[in-house]
């Protein structure tokens, strides 16, 4: 089959499309899709730089997620057939022709959302599933801070706390203009430039004081100061991202006396009953508000799999808001 491979840890350019052995017929419990579409995540970024390798067992080639038709299923399988429009949730391999994924990953392509659509929604809504409402616990009422609010995650994290979480004050920070009034669209009530303004002092004044109940946060040790001098007293910040390093300075005074938690989540290596639970949870209360239309796919941009180098570059280049997804030729 086609897949994107990379010749040595590097910039895009060490990506390419070429040949690799077909993977094995589905084992037991797994399904066999032919991937229509998938869609570029930071975390494929790192793998390509040799920073995030795919956990053991996983398929070395890039890839989180991926939407397409279901060819075989192997033993065991109930639910899904061959030809069953679909998208997953998978560990790599997703910039491919064909992936083996395990059936609890599976989920079926949303009403209202075209099969290249739907390759941008299983890792975000796996995240923000798992992160906001199960590790965050946001209540409706409370107040959410998303950072990156033009991001894959961002976009969905706001959508979908106003659509599961109604009363929910949401707060956000992009870095321009546009991207600005992109969220506020999307359903941020708080919109702050990161480049110009303390999201700190913002927050804190656009809630009376209170600052945020649960902060989703991908920045790491660059915001961790600042983040738990945001959080309400009781607050959690959940961290998924270390795009600005890996070693802060965490006040401990500050956490005791605010009563407030700080968690760290990783989905990529999460056991398969860990991502099968989270993948039932989405398709119970994230699917239906994506059948209403109450959440919806954003996309910067769509590309043929071949240009997998330029869509990697616009990612890096953080030009984007929402997903960057690629088509895979039949």
């Amino acid at each position: 089959m086609l897949a994107v491979t990379v010749s040595a840890p590097g910039g895009p350019e060490v990506m390419s499309w070429t040949t690799v052995a077909d993977p094995p017929p589905p084992g037991p419990g797994e399904v066999a899709i032919d991937v229509v579409a998938t869609a570029v995540n930071r975390a494929d970024l790192l793998q390509r730089q040799g920073f995030y390798p795919p956990p053991p067992g996983a398929s070395e080639i890039l890839g989180l997620e991926c939407a397409g038709t279901v060819a075989a299923v192997g033993a065991g399988v109930i639910g899904l057939e061959p030809g069953a429009l679909v998208c997953a949730l998978l560990s790599g391999g997703g910039y491919a022709a064909r992936v083996n994924v395990p059936a609890a990953q599976v989920l079926p392509v949303p009403a209202g959302v075209d099969l290249v659509e739907a390759a941008a929604l299983p890792e975000v809504a796996c995240t923000v599933h798992s992160t906001v409402f199960g590790i965050g616990g946001l209540r409706d009422g409370e107040v959410f801070c998303v950072h990156g609010g033009a991001s894959g995650i961002g976009t969905f994290a706001i959508q979908a706390v106003r659509a599961l979480r109604p009363a929910a004050v949401i707060a956000t920070t992009a870095g321009s203009a546009a991207k600005l009034a992109r969220v506020r669209e999307l359903g941020a009530d708080v919109a702050v430039s990161y480049r110009d303004e303390d999201f700190v002092e913002v927050i804190r004044t656009a809630t009376d004081g209170h600052g945020a109940d649960v902060i989703l946060d991908i920045m790491g040790a660059a915001y961790l100061p600042r983040n738990v001098e945001l959080l309400a007293v009781g607050g959690r910040l959940v961290i998924i991202g270390l795009q600005g390093g890996v070693k802060g300075e965490l006040n401990l005074a500050t956490l005791l006396g605010k009563r407030a938690a700080v968690h760290a989540a990783s989905l990529r290596a999460r056991s398969l009953a860990e991502k099968a639970a989270i993948v039932a949870a989405v398709r119970a209360e994230v699917w239906p508000a994506v059948e209403r239309g109450a959440i919806r796919p954003v996309i910067d941009r769509i590309l043929p799999i071949t240009e997998v180098v330029a869509a990697h570059q616009h990612l890096a280049d953080l030009g984007h808001v929402g997903k960057v997804v690629l088509t895979v030729p039949a």
